[in-house]
């Protein structure tokens, strides 16, 4: 979360001509509600199955860049997906960055409640041996949206 899945996304899909797709945005649709929304009333679980069904489905379709959540590497099964089926880049940052971009966490249902700052952290920490599947990494911390893009292409053109 915050790392700028939508807005590289959006503008390697531009760069390459693709249509950008992006799979909250999916879910929303089809569930006709906001994601935090999903989270509040019918849970977590409710939403993963969700997440993993309209990820097999969008990633049945080609020429295109796809934003997912940061929490759909949970499922192996996704993984297993993403991997087969596209260039898999994590996009990361620092706990301290992700804070700052985040806001508030108002819209971000994994952030409710407690410190946020540690809830980051643990996310992340959960997270470390999924992310590590990723075909690459690439730390945004300190790059523009344009140096992350052309870091993608980079990876692309590489066949990573």
């Amino acid at each position: 979360m915050a790392v700028g899945k939508s807005a590289v996304g959006r503008a390697l899909a531009k760069r390459l001509e693709r249509r950008f797709v992006d799979l909250d945005r999916v879910i929303e649709k089809s569930e006709q509600m906001k994601v935090k929304d999903i989270f509040s009333r019918k849970g977590e679980a409710y939403f993963r199955r969700s997440e993993k069904q309209k990820l097999a489905q969008v990633l049945e379709q080609e020429n295109q860049v796809i934003a997912t959540g940061g929490g759909v590497v949970m499922d192996e099964d996704n993984i297993r997906l993403l991997r087969e089926k596209s260039l898999l880049i994590c996009l990361t940052a620092s706990a301290e960055v992700l804070l700052k971009r985040a806001g508030t966490g108002a819209r971000r249902p994994l952030l409710k409640g407690g410190d946020r700052r540690e809830r980051i952290e643990e996310l992340l920490k959960q997270r470390e041996k999924n992310y590590a599947q990723a075909h690459a990494a690439i730390d945004t911390s300190d790059l523009t949206v344009e140096e992350i893009v052309e870091k993608i292409v980079g990876l692309a053109s590489r066949g990573q």
